[in-house]
């Protein structure tokens, strides 16, 4: 499965924009930005702690 191409998010598009309008469409699109950032967020968070987490744990070991 590899990236998506021009031709393909312009599909994508045009379907989403039969299926729901034109009035739904921005209300849609900020809805998804809004889940992608807080899952990234998330994600980020998660990191930090298990970067810490394994800090503490090295520190630990050297005593």
């Amino acid at each position: 499965m590899g990236k998506l191409g021009t031709g393909e998010l312009i599909l994508i598009l045009a379907i989403a924009l039969i299926i729901f309008g034109p009035s739904k469409l921005p209300e849609i699109g900020r809805s998804v930005g809004e889940a992608f950032g807080q899952f990234k967020r998330h994600a980020n968070k998660v990191s930090e702690d298990i970067s810490t987490d394994n800090n503490a744990q090295d520190d630990k070991k050297d005593c």
